[in-house]
């Protein structure tokens, strides 16, 4: 029913902001002709900043043969945007009302050969797919920001997609570039989110407790558990801190700590004094640094570090 994942030449990616953007730089990057979507055209030159930022670090990065800006058309007619698409990125704004009308008007114009992916971060493709004539084809692929320099993409159905579908979007991710995380069950907030909404919620937590500064927590991370998270996830960067003892030295000897009061599971309540504490912090931090500049920056650096992990990975 579905085409080959290696046949797919051409992809439409929905939607003007940063997520669709990025995604449409990461296909362009790949090689593949990409037809854009904006719902007006007001969204172009916002679109085309950050698909330009976009473009020196994947250049950065190296470029798939034939890659070229010059492989991009932009529409801001969905039926249009869609006819010759042989994959569809959706990247529409996070309210389920919009994403189901969608969905209803893609699922009736679309072969029903041609698979769906939703980068939706919070929604679930059962609620998205509710009203869509043809969910069977439909699927999550939510990335990381931003998506054109962050592999992973993680998969997963409704309750009414076919596992066929699941099972080509993930061999077609992955000939895309991408890292495919295959999930076992439909879950709000997936796997990586949730993940990161956990440091999220202690982060808030010591700052409205006056334990630490947005800066301090940064600085944690940064030069704390992000650099080795690079090489071992969570998981393995405990199995290995233990020596050949591995994981089951680990929970023997740290087990009882996790029963300690270190963690505070719940979101703290959001006041406007830890807003403002939040939001003061990062100014501070910021300074009189354009976000497009800290952006820049930012995507130089991992750049530098996805290059350095190629090399350390082609020399073992």
């Amino acid at each position: 029913m579905y085409p080959n994942p290696e046949s797919i030449t051409r992809v439409t990616s929905i939607g003007a902001g940063p997520i669709g953007a990025g995604w449409t730089a990461h296909f362009l990057a790949r090689g593949y002709d990409v037809t854009a979507y904006l719902h007006d055209a007001s969204e172009t030159d916002a679109f085309m900043s950050i698909l330009n930022t976009a473009w020196i670090s994947l250049t950065d990065l190296g470029l798939s043969p034939g890659a070229s800006l010059d492989r991009l058309q932009i529409s801001t007619d969905l039926e249009d945007a869609l006819a010759v698409a042989e994959f569809v990125q959706e990247s529409g704004p996070e309210r389920l009302v919009i994403k189901q009308a969608l969905y209803a008007r893609m699922g009736a114009i679309l072969p029903p050969s041609v698979v769906i992916g939703s980068s939706t971060s919070g929604l679930m493709m059962s609620d998205i797919q509710a009203d869509c004539p043809t969910p069977e084809r439909t699927v999550i692929g939510h990335p990381f920001n931003p998506p054109y320099l962050l592999p992973l993409v993680e998969i997963v159905g409704g309750k009414k997609t076919a596992p066929e579908a699941v099972a080509w979007a993930g061999e077609f991710y992955k000939i895309a570039g991408k890292a495919p995380l295959m999930m076992k069950k439909e879950i709000p907030g997936f796997v990586a989110t949730r993940l990161q909404e956990a440091l999220w919620r202690e982060a808030l937590h010591m700052v409205a407790n006056g334990e630490a500064t947005p800066e301090d927590i940064d600085i944690a991370l940064m030069n704390g558990p992000a650099p080795r998270m690079v090489s071992q996830g969570q998981c393995m960067a405990f199995h290995v801190a233990c020596g050949a003892g591995g994981m089951a030295t680990n929970l023997d000897q740290f087990g009882p700590a996790l029963k300690l009061p270190w963690t505070r599971l719940e979101a703290p309540e959001l006041t406007k004094e830890l807003r403002d504490r939040m939001v003061d912090g990062c100014n501070e931090v910021a300074g009189s640094r354009h976000f497009e500049d800290m952006a820049a920056q930012r995507d130089r650096e991992i750049v530098g570090v996805l290059n350095a992990l190629k090399a350390a990975r082609q020399e073992t």
